[in-house]
């Protein structure tokens, strides 16, 4: 049986896990938040609508962003879009 995580997090015997930080290609874990924040990305979402849905500021969607730019070593949000779905950080 195969079983493919898409950047979920979870509980197992009490402890929070974070799926993405066993995906090979990804040096650097994704926190739960910025999976989100890649999550809309990947939707189309502005970092304006971003920080309406996820009920943060601007700033810190910004910030967010800079972080899953870096993690996933893209220049763009396409480039990390592309390259989360490559390592199936999201579907």
């Amino acid at each position: 049986m195969k079983l493919t995580i898409f950047g979920a997090t979870g509980r197992i015997g009490g402890h929070l896990l974070n799926w993405a930080a066993a995906l090979p290609g990804l040096p650097e874990p994704l926190t739960g938040r910025e999976l989100d924040v890649l999550r809309l990305i990947a939707a189309g979402k502005s970092n304006q609508r971003i920080a309406r849905e996820l009920v943060v500021t601007l700033d810190t969607v910004k910030k967010h962003v800079s972080h899953v730019l870096d993690k996933l070593g893209a220049a763009n949000r396409t480039e990390a879009v592309t390259r989360a779905r490559e390592l199936r950080v999201i579907p």
